[in-house]
């Protein structure tokens, strides 16, 4: 009966943002992972202090206005060592590796442009919203956090499989959980007890990078980044980076927001005339059954000479079905809206020239 009521009120309590709602346990499991980010995993650890700097204040700030533990701001640390396109074999993506479904659920878009789960301010609500879901259905932290690893699914099923109901400690469900969700949490125990006493773990933190301050600037055509950069003056390697939802290096042809360095985004507005409409050097064609080179190339306005020196292909007569071919654009262009293949069967890319 205790733990009913722990698990209830804890329903309610854990939502003010300022009290320590995760306790800070010590046992073998979390020492064995305080030796991990001490010894082995030493310098990923302090990489990715390091870049904390650039994306925590701003996912601290976001927590306390959701009423959620300030502690969940190291969570990026272990998912993605505070990476923005960190991605994983289990293809989670971003700073707090949403798989794709799950990033769609909590309202994340991805199309052919863009990727939401590489922009830190959207992953960060998304990622709040689903840890408030599973809160609602765990009640303590630490069940909740092995279910944002592995899946709500996967722990209640484990849940399920135990002969009494899941009210005793999560070290208890523990060694029920897959290796590396069950070890998750010890993790997350770690990263605190080092960061509350560096000393103690013989670290000695780096300074963190300064935080990216940003502003947005809609624009209603689509641009090439680095030729954005050159008439903002800064380099392109820093515009890319406030930009990281994009697929690609330019933007889409649609009305989009784009990320400019704070004080920026007046001298964007001013040149955005001056900016020339970007257009990519190819298109890329999923072949289907019953095409040729010829077929193709009649489609869209190019020569089967060009298809096949673009895809290195040595003859003309021979492709399959499934394949990806660049197909050459130049001046005659073809948009995706007049193209008359189907929209599935198109992909837009190409690189700067």
């Amino acid at each position: 009966s205790k733990r009913i009521i722990e698990c209830y009120s804890s329903r309610f309590t854990v939502a003010n943002g300022y009290h320590k709602a995760i306790p800070l346990v010590m046992n073998r499991h979390v020492e064995k992972a305080i030796n991990l980010f001490t010894m082995r995993q030493r310098d990923f650890f302090l990489d990715s202090y390091r870049r904390s700097g650039r994306y925590r204040p701003e996912i601290v700030k976001a927590l306390k206005e959701a009423g959620l533990p300030e502690e969940l701001s190291w969570l990026p640390l272990i998912e993605s060592g505070f990476k923005l396109r960190a991605f994983s074999r289990a293809r989670a993506l971003g700073l707090w590796q949403f798989i794709a479904s799950t990033g769609y659920k909590f309202g994340l878009k991805r199309d052919r442009w863009i990727d939401e789960r590489m922009d830190p301010k959207k992953s960060t609500m998304a990622a709040i919203a689903y840890l408030k879901e599973l809160h609602q259905i765990f009640g303590d932290w630490a069940t909740v956090l092995a279910a944002y690893n592995c899946g709500e699914g996967t722990v209640l099923k484990r849940i399920r499989s135990q002969r009494i109901n899941y009210l005793d400690n999560f070290w208890d469900l523990y060694r029920e959980l897959p290796r590396e969700t069950a070890f998750y949490f010890p993790k997350f125990l770690a990263v605190l007890h080092i960061l509350n006493d560096p000393e103690a773990h013989g670290m000695i933190l780096p300074p963190v990078d300064e935080e990216i301050k940003r502003e947005k600037v809609n624009i209603k055509k689509e641009v090439h980044l680095k030729t954005v950069a050159k008439h903002l003056d800064i380099s392109y390697a820093s515009l890319r980076g406030l930009n990281p939802e994009l697929r690609y290096n330019y933007t889409p042809d649609r009305p989009y927001g784009l990320n400019v360095p704070k004080g920026k985004g007046e001298l964007l507005l001013a040149k955005i005339d001056n900016i020339p409409v970007w257009r990519p050097p190819y298109v890329v064609h999923r072949v289907r059954r019953g095409e040729t080179l010829s077929i193709i190339a009649r489609r869209h306005r190019a020569s089967v000479r060009s298809i096949m020196a673009m895809n290195g292909l040595r003859s003309s007569h021979y492709i399959k079905v499934g394949w990806k071919l660049k197909i050459p654009t130049g001046k005659q262009y073809v948009s995706v809206k007049k193209a008359s293949t189907p929209m599935s069967a198109l992909k837009i890319k190409g690189e700067f020239a």
